[in-house]
């Protein structure tokens, strides 16, 4: 019970940071339509991969907020991730592909070794059936590369529109 209580004032402690420090970047840059649409896009197929993911019991999130409403790991799925995804494509709004994929691995290692440390050290989230740390390092890292990619479409087409107005 110590441990989970731990566990339990950690993910609180996550979603602290993120409402209060991360969360209102996402409200202060221009162009607030792209960062809606990565964040909505981001937590939608999150929703998707993990549902997937936790009915085939390949992961599995033993101790997570709202445990008794849902099998998946929310505060990840629908507030960390898609935050970091904002400010990743913002940070990538101006930048060639080369550098935007050097760029997402400064993103996907650091959630990627909090992932890691998580599976090792806590109850927080249990890896089966042959999920290995690349399957985690992998999926995130071209999940991310997916949601700019489909952002950088979103502002291709947007600007031919306007060009033809």
């Amino acid at each position: 019970m110590k441990k989970n209580k731990f566990e339990i004032t950690f993910l609180k402690t996550i979603l602290i940071i993120n409402l209060i420090l991360l969360f209102p970047v996402l409200i202060r840059k221009r162009p607030i339509k792209d960062w809606l649409l990565a964040y909505l896009f981001n937590a939608v197929t999150n929703s998707l991969a993990d549902n997937y993911l936790t009915e085939k019991r390949t992961v599995e999130y033993p101790v997570r907020l709202l445990h008794k409403r849902f099998k998946t790991h929310v505060l990840f799925d629908y507030l960390i991730y898609p935050t970091m995804t904002v400010i990743y494509n913002q940070i990538t709004m101006k930048d060639k592909p080369l550098v935007i994929a050097l760029k997402t691995l400064f993103f996907t290692i650091p959630m990627f070794c909090i992932e890691f440390w998580a599976v090792r050290k806590t109850d927080l989230i249990r890896w089966n059936h042959g999920w290995k740390w690349y399957h985690s390092f992998l999926g995130v890292t071209i999940k991310s590369l997916m949601t700019r990619f489909f952002i950088g479409v979103v502002r291709w087409i947007d600007i031919r529109q306007k060009g033809y107005s």
